[in-house]
């Protein structure tokens, strides 16, 4: 189970670089060894100390839990990252948002490693409930960190109205992205015209529903 997590992580421009090369490390490990990799090869990967690794995270469910959670967000990066940003500036928050819709899910159809981070976190939890615990003690705003803000400032700017923010979320992913994560966990994929019709409709579904009502 690891120590305690520390009260306060170090903090500074040096400790984020020990940061992510631990969880650089971590993310190459855990990939090949599964989550069962000691945190010593962690630490010596990273080229740290054991006690910096913990003073960092905790435990290993807590560096799994980093490592994961910054994975879910990387096909939200480049052109897709861009592409989300534009959603809150824009004056046609449809086409922005289908624009991002389409970036993303390009993204996440196309990032291997994002897929198999993904299938270990499915395979691990069974041999490590614990992981498991971790993982949902997260929420799945901390999980999407770039999804939650983008919803997050649209409700502040009243072009959403969005009482819970967590389902919202994982609503969004289900329309969206879920239907490409399930067919690829079985090796094949939904070509693009299917992929082109499910993202306009789960867009349309989305605003739908969140979109203010006229008063």
């Amino acid at each position: 189970m690891g120590r305690e997590r520390a009260k306060q992580p170090p903090v500074g421009p040096r400790a984020e670089l020990k940061r992510q090369a631990i969880v650089r490390a971590a993310r190459e490990l855990f990939l090949r060894e599964g989550f069962g990799v000691g945190m010593d090869a962690i630490a010596a990967e990273a080229g740290v100390s054991k006690v910096t690794v913990y003073n960092h995270f905790g435990s290993k469910e807590a560096l799994f839990t980093a490592v994961i959670t910054g994975a879910l967000d990387e096909p939200l990066a480049g052109d897709a990252s861009t592409a989300l940003e534009r959603v809150a500036e824009a004056e046609d928050l449809r086409t922005a948002l289908l624009d991002a819709a389409h970036s993303w899910v390009q993204s996440v159809r196309t990032n291997r490693e994002v897929a198999a981070l993904r299938n270990l976190v499915a395979a691990e939890a069974q041999r490590f409930p614990e992981l498991g615990r971790a993982w949902r003690q997260h929420g799945p705003e901390g999980h999407h960190p770039a999804v939650a803000k983008v919803l997050r400032t649209l409700v502040d700017q009243g072009r959403l109205v969005i009482p819970d923010l967590e389902a919202a979320i994982i609503q969004l992913y289900a329309l969206l992205v879920f239907p490409h994560m399930v067919f690829g966990s079985y090796g094949t994929h939904i070509d693009d015209d299917l992929t082109g019709r499910l993202l306009t409709s789960g867009v349309d579904m989305f605003l739908s529903h969140y979109s203010p009502r006229p008063t």
